[in-house]
């Protein structure tokens, strides 16, 4: 029987974290659906798949 491989799911304070921005900023760019894709649990608490982060960085990178 294989295991499910399960995406890390990061908290809003963990996303800020590593990305060095205010909870406040992370807050704007949702608002202007700038933020990467989040995921809203049943106690109503938000997380952002590790891979959805890794993916939606990746698509900001700009050419040197």
């Amino acid at each position: 029987m294989t295991t499910p491989v399960v995406d890390e799911q990061l908290t809003i304070k963990e996303v800020c974290d590593l990305l060095k921005i205010a909870r406040s900023t992370f807050s704007d760019w949702r608002d202007k659906g700038e933020a990467p894709p989040c995921t809203r649990l049943p106690n109503n608490q938000i997380r952002v798949s590790r891979s959805a982060l890794n993916s939606w960085l990746a698509n900001r990178l700009e050419a040197a």
